[in-house]
């Protein structure tokens, strides 16, 4: 007896995606379905590269197919993504699907390094990224990339003159930092550093995205409000130390992005300098700071963990280098930050679900 699509949908609406929470078919997963006799092929189209369950929804494919169907059935299941939108319908960002900031209670956490190795993460994962250098006072991500020497070229496009970022390691970046000489103190008032931080959002050419990365400045202030009344924020995740002064102010950050007037999604929060463990004992770990400090206010808060990365000296010196250390496959701080990406995408996919449109705060100065 030959098998017909018909059925075939009827067995996948057994099947349900495990972030969303919903089955694969009333999701618009499954794709390209193709049935000859007792031969079943179709696609499975995931909202995020990232997604840490792809062999277990593969599996179950094939199994309710086989079970709710025909046990001699022969299955070919495609799996690919195509990451989901949290995409506004205003114009400064048109081609862009979702814009994530990263920021911290406090400077000295590890925030820029999160970011720029979030940024890559998601790049080896698949996904299309671009990042913006928001922390004008203290810009530091054309060191990350070893793009400190570059200058960013401009286009007429439309009518327009738009500055075309710089890429580096399949990311486009840009940065007050090509604008403005980094070896001198930036001495601008609160409006001027904020409408700095706008243009690089509005006066660039970031084409089609799946993730724009925004390095937040530390604290809360001017340019975080600014921000979330310019664009739209698919969601912010917030970096923080072991220690109780940094979650402490960590807490005040997630604090902001929920006030009523604001209300941008937390996406989580990344514990860096969780642990650190010697080169020749990487299986030891020696919580130096705190243990489990972020895990327990992520908990408090009700928010997910993102990750936790170990305090490795690579990193810094990869940072400095120019070569974020992710870039270092299978080591245990790359391991680290393709977790948190994956989660972090993992988040982006399950709000998007939530909230298909995302929207700029409704900002009252």
């Amino acid at each position: 007896m030959n098998i017909t699509k018909e059925q075939v949908l009827e067995a996948l609406k057994n099947v349900e995606d495990p972030d969303l929470k919903k089955d694969l078919v009333t999701l618009g997963m499954i794709k390209d379905l193709e049935v000859e006799g007792k031969n079943v092929s179709f696609t499975v189209v995931l909202t995020t590269p990232a997604c840490p369950m792809k062999e277990l929804i593969k599996k179950n494919c094939k199994n309710a197919i086989l079970h709710y169907i025909d046990e001699e059935a022969n299955i070919n299941v495609k799996m690919t993504s195509d990451v989901s939108s949290g995409k506004s319908s205003g114009p400064m960002l048109p081609n862009v699907k979702n814009i994530i900031g990263v920021a911290s209670g406090k400077g000295g956490v590890g925030k820029s390094t999160v970011a720029s190795n979030l940024a890559l993460a998601l790049v080896k994962l698949g996904a299309s990224v671009g990042l913006v250098d928001a922390d004008i006072y203290g810009p530091s991500q054309t060191i990350m990339f070893d793009v400190m020497n570059e200058k960013p070229k401009t286009r007429e496009i439309d009518g327009k003159i738009k500055i075309i970022p710089v890429e580096s390691y399949g990311v486009k970046l840009l940065s007050i930092g090509f604008f403005v000489d980094t070896s001198q103190a930036l001495v601008w008032r609160g409006p001027m550093a904020s409408k700095a931080a706008v243009q690089l959002f509005q006066d660039a050419e970031w084409g089609e995205l799946d993730y724009l990365i925004i390095d937040l400045p530390p604290g809360t202030g001017d340019i975080h409000l600014t921000l979330v009344g310019a664009v739209p924020l698919t969601g912010v995740v917030i970096v923080s130390t072991p220690q109780l002064v940094a979650l402490a102010d960590a807490k005040k950050g997630v604090g902001m992005f929920q006030l009523p007037s604001i209300n941008v999604p937390v996406l989580g929060i990344v514990e860096n300098m969780s642990y650190f463990s010697p080169p020749d004992q990487p299986d030891k770990k020696y919580y130096i700071f705190r243990k489990d400090g972020a895990k327990k206010l992520a908990e408090e808060l009700e928010v997910p963990l993102l990750g936790e990365i170990p305090l490795v000296q690579s990193i810094c010196e990869a940072g400095d280098e120019g070569r974020p250390a992710v870039l270092d496959d299978n080591t245990p701080q790359a391991i680290a930050y393709m977790e948190m990406a994956s989660k972090v995408a993992q988040q982006v996919s399950i709000q998007n679900a939530k909230v298909p449109i995302a929207k700029v705060a409704d900002v009252k100065w």
